[in-house]
């Protein structure tokens, strides 16, 4: 199966748990992407790989007109049902993959994308398409789990992502995303970060990975190096913490 069918069919599936996944219906990062619209008078703003909405719904509830899209239908379903439920009638769905976007040049104020990145499978083109839908006074945020600096920590990441989760390409490192935000003209971001903690039960029942492959990512942490399960902060049972960032850019000339 190619890759941009397997996310779609990989979160599908699953698109139900990731409505009420504590990991992603909470944190100070959505109340952030509230204020943000607020204070820049947002009108239009695309949530990009929305998932199963969360980012939408702050950014419509901090007062703009939001478009929700995804590659997976299933998602849109449970984010339009969501807004229904929400009463928020300034949010709209619309499918298709983030590196070929269905819209007009300068169309929004605001493109934001949460904990959907990792899935892209041409993260330049992405982008590229992000800066072209973009306003020339817009911002961009990418909000997404993110790669230590460390090669070992990050091959240890890398490898427990794609065992629990067959869609995963990347979780790419901060300095990755600088170059590739400049790359497709956008200027140096600012960025903040921190850790989520990773429930090993449900962060893998939410993907539904299968046991066999659940056994190998508990085998992988337990068996790191020492200098990688301390960064990852490795439990017993295999919970660990994620590295998290939010990186926030404008268009350069």
């Amino acid at each position: 199966m190619k890759q941009q069918n397997l996310a779609a069919a990989q979160f599908g599936a699953t698109a139900q748990s990731y409505l009420t996944s504590c990991v992603h219906l909470q944190g100070a990062d959505l109340q952030r992407l509230g204020r943000l619209a607020r204070e820049l008078g947002c009108q239009d703003a695309l949530d990009l790989g929305c998932g199963a909405g969360h980012a939408s719904y702050a950014l419509a509830e901090g007062g703009a007109r939001v478009t929700a899209y995804d590659i997976s239908q299933a998602m849109l379903d449970v984010v339009a049902a969501e807004a229904r439920q929400r009463g928020l009638e300034n949010l709209r769905t619309q499918q298709g993959p983030a590196e070929c976007l269905p819209f007009a040049d300068a169309t929004f104020d605001l493109v934001a994308t949460r904990f959907s990145a990792h899935h892209w499978l041409d993260v330049k083109t992405a982008l590229a398409e992000a800066r072209r839908v973009l306003k020339a006074d817009g911002t961009l945020v990418v909000i997404d789990a993110v790669a230590p600096e460390n090669p070992l920590f990050d091959t240890v990441l890398q490898t427990v992502e794609i065992l629990r989760d067959a869609s995963h390409i990347r979780d790419y490192r901060v300095s990755e995303w600088s170059a590739m935000l400049q790359a497709a003209g956008f200027a140096a971001p600012a960025s903040d970060s921190w850790t989520l903690p990773m429930e090993f039960a449900s962060w893998t029942a939410r993907m539904r990975t299968p046991a066999l492959r659940a056994d190998a990512v508990r085998d992988v942490l337990a068996h790191a190096a020492q200098e990688a399960r301390q960064h990852f902060d490795v439990k017993p049972d295999g919970s660990f913490r994620l590295d998290v960032a939010w990186l926030q850019t404008r268009p350069v000339a």
